[in-house]
C-alpha cells in the first residue's frame, strides 16, 4: 500500500535515535575472573538458568561498535563509576588506562558516580583535563595524560563554599537537527560511602530537586528531548540479566524508583547505575505515563540498547517510541585489537608488581560473587585484619569487620596468566581490595559493638542491610523475619564462646572508611584511643603469605559466624 502524502509528511517529522548505555565499569580492562564475570540468564535449550562469561574491554568495544548505528543516530552514555575500585592494570595507573579505553570506545557523556570520587575532587577534574599526576608524575616519557574527550556530569554536585557545581550539571547535542540534553547526577548519598577525604569541600544535592531544575532549565534554552543518567539504582526481583519488571516497575524496588516517578515528565528516559543490577523498566512518571529506567549490571558485562524517535516539531522524545534492552557482552566475540594493544602496553608497565605471588588457595574463595550475607573471602579479609593488628603494640585489636562493598572480587582457583592454580598473585589481591584504605583500631564498649551489629540492618541499611564480615571468634545470630534493629538476637552476640559484655570495652579494628562512621555505622565514629595501623592490601598480603603454601593452600572458610533465620537478602 502506497502511503498518503500526510502519512509520509507525518514519518519526516520524526528521527530515530540509539543511546547505548552501560555503568559500573570500575576499571575492568580485563574480563572480570570468577562469578563476577558472569551474567546469569535463561539457557533457550534447557529452560534453565546458567552463569554465562561476560565482560572485558576487549569484547564490549566490539559489541557496542557492532550495535552501534550511523553516527549522528547514535549516543553512547554512562551512569557513573566508569572508575575507582578498580583491577591493578587501570588502578596503577590512577584510572588513565581507563579514560583512554572509553575514548576509544566513543563513549560521549556520562555522570559521576560515588568512586569518581575515591581521590577527590582535584583528581576527578584532572582525568577530565587532562595532565600529569601531581605526586606521580607522567608515566613515560614524553607522554602527557591529555583527560577525558567524553562529559563528565556532575549536576548535584556543588562546592560547598560557591555552590558552583564541581563539573557542567547537563551536556547537550544534536541528532538531526534535534537539541537533546543530557543531565547527570550521582546519588546524594555520596558522603556516606566515600571516605571524608574523598569528598571534603563537596555538597550532595538531592537527585530529583536538582534534575527538575536543569529540566526546566533546558526546556528555557529550547531542549525538551532531556535523558536523565543517575549514578542511583534498584533491585529487580530476579538476577537473571533480561528480566521482565513487568508494568509500572512492580517487579523492581530500591531508591530508583521513588526518584523516577517524581522526575519532570520532559525527561523521556532514564540511564542508571551503582546497585551493579541488570534491568530494562517502566516507571510512571508523575502523570502516571511509563517511562523506560534501565541499568547494565557492571563491569562491562552488558550494555544496554535504547532506541527511541524524536519529534522533529515539538523537539521531545516520543515517549511510546522507547524501547529498550539489554545484551551480554559475550567472550565469543573478537576481541578489538585496539583494545587488546592497550591491555597489553599497560599490563607490561604493571607487570612487576602484579605478577608477584603472594599466597596460595584450596579452591575458590568467593567474595563480590557470593550470595550469602557472611561471604567467605569476608571471612578471610577480616581474619587477615584482625592477625595483623592483634599484637599490643599494633593495637590489641579482638574483633575486626570488613564492609561488603569493599570486596571488589572473588580469589579464583584456576590460573588467569601464567602463575599457576591457587596461586595468588599481588595483582589479584590487589583486584579484591584495591582502596588501600589505612586501618584503624579503635575502643568501643560492648553496648557500641552490638549497635554496630544493630546498624546492618536498620537506619540508613534497613531497606538495604549492609552485613560486615566478622573476624574469627564473634558469633551472632539476624532474624530477618523482623525489622529493623530487632533483627540482631541481641542475646546471640558472643566473643570467643562468651556473651559479649555491653559495659566492657573491646578493641576493635576497621578500615579507615568504616571507623569513620562510612556506609551507615556512626557507632564506629564513637569510638575511642585511635591507634592506626598498616594499610588493608598490606595486612591481607601478610596474612596470605603467613597462612598458606604449595603444600598448604588457604582452605575456604566456613561461614559459620553469623546465623540467618528466615529470608536473607544480599545488598552492598
Amino acid at each position: 500500500m502506497v502511503p498518503s502524502a500526510a502519512q509520509a509528511a507525518d514519518r519526516h517529522k520524526l528521527a530515530n535515535l540509539q543511546l547505548l548505555a552501560i555503568n559500573d565499569f570500575h576499571g575492568n580492562l580485563e574480563a572480570p575472573a570468577g562469578s563476577s564475570g558472569t551474567v546469569k540468564e535463561i539457557d533457550p535449550a534447557t529452560g534453565k538458568e546458567v552463569a554465562t562469561p561476560a565482560g572485558g574491554i576487549e569484547y564490549l568495544a566490539t559489541a557496542l561498535r557492532q550495535a552501534r548505528i550511523p553516527a549522528d543516530d547514535s549516543i553512547t552514555v554512562a551512569a557513573g563509576d566508569i572508575v575507582g575500585a578498580s583491577p591493578l592494570t587501570s588502578a596503577l595507573f590512577h584510572d588513565e588506562p581507563t579514560i583512554e579505553a572509553m575514548d576509544k570506545l566513543g563513549l560521549d557523556v556520562t555522570a559521576v558516580g560515588n568512586h569518581e570520587f575515591d581521590e577527590g575532587a582535584k583528581e576527578l577534574l584532572r582525568l577530565q583535563n587532562g595532565g600529569c599526576h601531581p605526586v606521580d608524575g607522567c608515566y613515560e616519557a614524553g607522554r602527557k595524560f591529555k583527560g577525558a574527550n567524553f562529559n563528565y556530569l556532575a549536576a548535584n554536585v556543588t562546592n560547598e563554599k560557591t555552590g558552583k557545581p564541581l563539573l557542567a550539571p547537563y551536556w547537550v547535542t544534536k541528532s538531526q537537527g534535534v537539541k537533546i540534553g543530557f543531565i547527570g547526577a550521582t546519588l546524594e548519598g555520596t558522603p556516606n560511602i566515600v571516605t571524608a577525604e574523598g569528598v571534603k569541600g563537596l555538597k550532595f544535592g538531592d537527585e530529583v530537586e536538582t534534575i527538575n531544575k536543569y529540566a526546566a532549565e533546558l526546556k528555557k534554552q529550547g531542549v525538551n528531548s532531556i535523558v536523565a543518567l543517575i549514578h542511583e539504582g534498584g533491585f529487580p526481583a530476579s538476577s537473571v540479566y533480561n528480566y521482565d519488571c513487568g508494568a509500572a516497575g512492580q517487579g523492581i524496588s530500591g531508591p530508583i524508583v521513588d526518584i523516577a516517578k517524581q522526575l519532570d515528565p520532559a525527561i523521556g528516559a532514564i540511564v542508571t547505575g551503582h546497585t551493579h543490577n541488570a534491568y530494562a523498566c517502566t516507571i510512571p512518571d508523575p502523570q502516571g505515563v511509563p517511562r523506560s529506567v534501565t541499568s547494565a549490571a557492571s563491569f562491562g558485562r552488558l550494555y544496554t540498547e535504547i532506541d527511541l524517535q524524536l519529534d522533529k516539531t515539538t523537539g521531545t522524545i516520543v515517549r511510546p517510541s522507547v524501547k529498550a534492552e539489554n545484551h551480554v557482552v559475550r567472550r565469543t566475540l573478537e576481541k578489538a585489537p585496539d583494545m587488546t594493544a592497550l591491555i597489553a602496553h599497560y599490563s607490561a608497565l604493571a607487570a612487576p608488581i602484579a605478577g608477584r605471588p603472594l599466597g596460595y588457595i584450596a579452591a575458590d574463595v568467593n567474595g563480590r560473587g557470593s550470595s550469602a550475607l557472611e561471604k567467605p573471602l569476608g571471612d578471610v579479609i577480616a581474619d587477615a585484619q584482625l592477625a595483623g593488628l592483634s599484637p599490643a603494640d599494633k593495637g590489641g585489636a579482638q574483633i575486626a569487620f570488613m564492609n561488603p562493598g569493599g570486596i571488589r572480587s572473588d580469589l579464583v582457583y584456576k590460573a588467569s596468566g601464567t602463575e599457576g592454580d591457587g596461586v595468588v598473585t599481588y595483582g589479584e589481591a590487589f583486584t579484591v581490595q584495591p582502596f588501600t584504605n589505612m586501618m584503624q583500631v579503635k575502643t568501643l564498649t560492648g553496648a557500641q559493638v552490638v549497635q554496630l551489629l544493630q546498624q546492618q540492618v536498620s537506619g540508613l541499611n534497613e531497606a538495604a542491610p549492609k552485613i560486615l564480615q566478622s573476624s574469627k571468634g564473634l558469633t551472632y545470630t539476624l532474624d530477618m523475619r523482623k525489622a529493623g534493629a530487632a533483627r540482631l538476637v541481641v542475646d546471640s552476640v558472643k566473643l570467643n564462646g562468651a556473651p559479649i559484655d555491653q559495659a566492657a570495652a573491646y578493641r576493635v579494628a576497621a578500615n579507615e572508611f568504616l571507623a569513620g562512621g562510612g556506609d551507615g555505622f556512626p557507632a564506629f565514629a564513637a569510638g575511642t584511643d585511635k591507634l592506626v595501623g598498616a594499610s588493608d592490601l598490606d595486612l591481607f598480603a601478610a596474612y596470605l603469605g603467613a597462612n598458606s603454601s604449595a603444600a598448604a593452600p588457604l582452605a575456604v572458610p566456613a561461614q559459620d559466624r553469623i546465623t540467618i533465620i528466615g529470608p536473607g537478602t544480599d545488598i552492598d
